[in-house]
């Protein structure tokens, strides 16, 4: 029995801690951007921003993604606050946008479930793209406005993976009332 708990107390701490939770995946395939028109008219927002963070998001049925906090400097459409968070995938093979923090970039999207939860999601089959080679989307879509509201959204942000210690924290604690109460049954 004590094999059985400490193999089990191995892969807790496996898929936990380290995290190699398995992942669902599915590939990625793209037909050819459209036109900036377009895609401005399919996108529930576009706004141009600085990455100011990024962080990996693990949900409950294994999706692995990125969650990623803007900066926004101009909004052209379903943007009014001051920073946003868009959520993309790894990269490769599931349609991730490769964001680097400290960069600018011209974003479009879409409300999805693509990643897990309902939330505005950019990939790389829509035309986002580093603000200095968005020229031509910059030409016809104008100056844009800035924007209205000034939030801070780096507190829920970082609150993404809060579930991960909880879920570590519950689990420890059932496993150390297990443990106390076989040692008190083979004490007794």
């Amino acid at each position: 029995m004590k094999k059985v708990i400490t193999i089990l107390a191995f892969i807790f701490i496996d898929i936990l801690i380290i995290g190699s939770f398995p992942s669902i995946t599915s590939a990625c395939s793209c037909t050819e951007l459209p036109s900036v028109e377009e895609e401005f008219e399919r996108s529930k927002a576009v706004f141009s921003g600085k990455v100011v963070d990024i962080r990996e998001k693990r949900s409950l049925k294994g999706y692995t993604s990125k969650s990623v906090l803007f900066e926004v400097t101009n909004t052209w459409k379903g943007v009014e606050q001051s920073q946003i968070i868009i959520t993309t995938g790894q990269g490769g093979g599931d349609c991730g946008f490769n964001f680097k923090e400290g960069e600018e970039y011209l974003v479009y999207a879409n409300e999805s479930t693509m990643y897990g939860a309902k939330s505005l999601v950019s990939i790389i089959c829509d035309r986002t793209n580093e603000l200095s080679s968005s020229q031509e989307d910059l030409a016809i879509l104008g100056k844009g406005q800035p924007p209205i509201e000034e939030v801070d959204l780096s507190g829920k942000h970082a609150g993404n993976q809060l579930y991960i210690w909880v879920a570590v924290i519950v689990v420890f604690g059932i496993g150390l009332i297990f443990i106390f109460k076989r040692r008190n049954k083979t004490i007794e």
